[in-house]
């Protein structure tokens, strides 16, 4: 498969949990269903066209993120006032990423949507993006860069080392040397045409932050292969 390694950061952002719709709280990192949202921008996809290729897309792609610093988090309130009426509404309190900046690895595994993922590629080599990509929210603007590509291993079973995060069904190896925390999260892997993530396809996720890197003992994982180096994946 082929696979473009990317970093996308910014000095905030919001990946909303579906489940805190008073005073959102947002995911620990960027979801898959949020990347597909941000290759749609960088690609130029309207909404509407959007509306059709999510389910394709969450097919199609694999994803895997490693978190470059420690998981920072802030709530911040808004006033929201109704444009129908000037009626001021009490502040919602939205819970940010503070300067999230992430590795992602994104592989394509089904040729139906070739062009969009070489479109996309191509655009995130030339510094260019037809929609102002975000890290969730409008007021949340990314900091796009290129950083490699190249081919995505068969899946294999075994131990490994990687920086992305793992699931939870992986056996993490533990030695006196362990200094760092693991975080975990449930984030969403398919969105339908209706903009509307699919509750059975959430995948429970741990990971590691600070560039930190995790040693597995068994589990799946894939070789992410290009002229400089070869290292191992978790996607989904």
């Amino acid at each position: 498969m082929n696979a473009i390694l990317i970093n996308i950061s910014g000095n905030w952002g919001h990946f909303k949990k579906v489940d805190t719709n008073n005073n959102p709280l947002t995911h620990d990192f960027i979801t898959k269903t949020a990347l597909i949202g941000l290759i749609g921008a960088v690609n130029g996809i309207t909404r509407n066209e959007m509306k059709i290729l999510f389910p394709q897309l969450s097919e199609d792609l694999l994803y895997s993120v490693s978190i470059n610093n420690i998981v920072k988090k802030e709530s911040w309130g808004f006033t929201l006032r109704s444009v129908k009426a000037n009626v001021d509404k009490s502040p919602w309190q939205f819970e940010f990423l503070k300067s999230p900046d992430f590795s992602v690895l994104v592989a394509l595994k089904n040729q139906r949507n070739q062009k969009i993922y070489e479109d996309f590629a191509e655009n995130i080599k030339s510094n260019k993006a037809f929609f102002t990509p975000t890290l969730g929210l409008a007021n949340c603007p990314a900091n796009l860069l290129f950083v490699d590509s190249g081919q995505i291993s068969e899946e294999k079973y075994g131990s490994f080392k990687t920086k992305g995060f793992i699931s939870k069904k992986h056996e993490i190896e533990i030695s006196e040397c362990f200094d760092f925390r693991i975080g975990f999260d449930e984030v969403p892997t398919y969105q339908n045409d209706d903009f509307w993530n699919d509750p059975k396809k959430y995948v429970g996720l741990a990971y590691g932050n600070s560039d930190s890197e995790l040693k597995v003992k068994n589990g799946v994982y894939h070789d992410f292969v290009t002229t400089k180096e070869t290292t191992q994946w978790y996607l989904i």
